[in-house]
């Protein structure tokens, strides 16, 4: 990735293209998850999260081939890229299977708690350490995230869904510290997009046995899509949308500092909610507000305190080292040789 560069950056353009990037990014994943919102009321989620990482394997099987270098199609670490898969494949098929059932920006929301999570377990599987002030700022986000979760005045059980899609992402980004620099972020994100689209099919084909099929759960029924390759296009665009995104991140946490590029993340859920509002005219209740507020403000907080221990020369914290928006496969970490000089 980084031969995408012909002459090297002076930092201050680095820091603004990589801005640039992740800005882009973001909005696209938006574009992304309001294509499959929209999908759902025709294909069932199963052939949406396959035709992802279809278009994911035909664009980064060339691009890893053709760039080499720490890039590589064959891996001897599959079996943590397989259990990473399952976890990505199992959590946003609870995503998106909560879109027919609440609005893009209430279930963007509790997503983001998967760097609360991610920070959690950090301290406990990897022994990172949690002082009292990002301690703080982790209650402060969960409050958030609780109060996001009941947006009637009780607990809304349809918003489990993507609170437990943003703990097995947390787990996900966990495995991928385990991984760390022995492999390239394109081989990370080829393995757990192929596999996922390889799980997925069987899992969907086994949840279409266990839930009632209904007006209400339709796009969870086992469909496979027909007609002419005309008909298909809608699915190869989604794809499209989201490997295109994926490469924009990439690039972003490739030519700036995590620490700079991370607290934009967040980005994500604002545009979430304009693009829901325009489209759908949807409108956040005020709790999903609210609980907004308290994960953004502890989210960027926990990102300033990562920023200033970068600046003083300590190890960043696995937070400011992975980007959050849904559906990316990116690892937390990127290798040096990675980075574009």
């Amino acid at each position: 990735m980084a031969m995408m560069s012909a002459q090297p950056l002076p930092a201050p353009s680095r820091a603004v293209q990589g801005l640039l990037c992740i800005e882009a990014a973001m909005l696209l994943f938006v574009v992304q998850d309001a294509v499959m919102k929209s999908l759902l009321s025709i294909y069932p989620v199963w052939p949406l999260l396959f035709a992802r990482s279809v278009v994911a394997v035909l664009v980064l099987v060339p691009l890893i081939a053709w760039l080499g270098g720490p890039h590589r199609l064959r891996s001897g670490l599959w079996p943590l890229h397989l259990a990473r898969a399952a976890l990505f494949a199992a959590g946003f098929s609870m995503f998106y299977a909560a879109f027919p059932f609440m609005g893009l920006a209430e279930v963007s929301t509790i997503f983001f708690a998967a760097p609360l999570f991610t920070a959690l377990m950090a301290a406990l599987f990897l022994g990172e350490r949690i002082g009292a002030h990002r301690a703080a700022a982790l209650v402060l986000g969960f409050a958030g995230v609780v109060i996001a979760m009941r947006p009637a005045g009780g607990l809304d059980l349809v918003a489990v869904l993507p609170l437990l899609c943003a703990l097995s992402y947390a787990a996900s980004q966990i495995l991928a510290r385990r991984i760390g620099e022995r492999e390239s972020t394109l081989t990370v994100g080829l393995y757990t997009l192929a596999f996922a689209g390889v799980l997925i099919l069987p899992a969907g084909w086994t949840v279409a046995q266990i839930v009632p099929a209904t007006e209400a759960t339709q796009h969870l029924r086992w469909a496979v899509p027909g007609g002419t390759p005309g008909d298909l296009w809608p699915l190869a665009a989604l794809g499209l949308v989201g490997m295109v995104a994926y490469m924009l991140a990439s690039r972003a946490y490739q030519i700036a500092p995590a620490s700079l590029v991370a607290p934009f993340d967040y980005t994500y859920l604002p545009l979430a909610a304009l693009l829901a509002y325009l489209v759908w005219a949807e409108v956040p209740p005020p709790a999903t507000l609210a609980g907004m507020v308290l994960i953004v403000a502890s989210g960027l907080y926990i990102g300033w305190r990562e920023l200033r221990a970068a600046r003083r020369g300590t190890a960043l914290p696995v937070t400011a080292e992975a980007t959050f928006a849904p559906g990316s496969p990116l690892p937390p970490q990127m290798p040096e040789e990675e980075r574009a000089p």
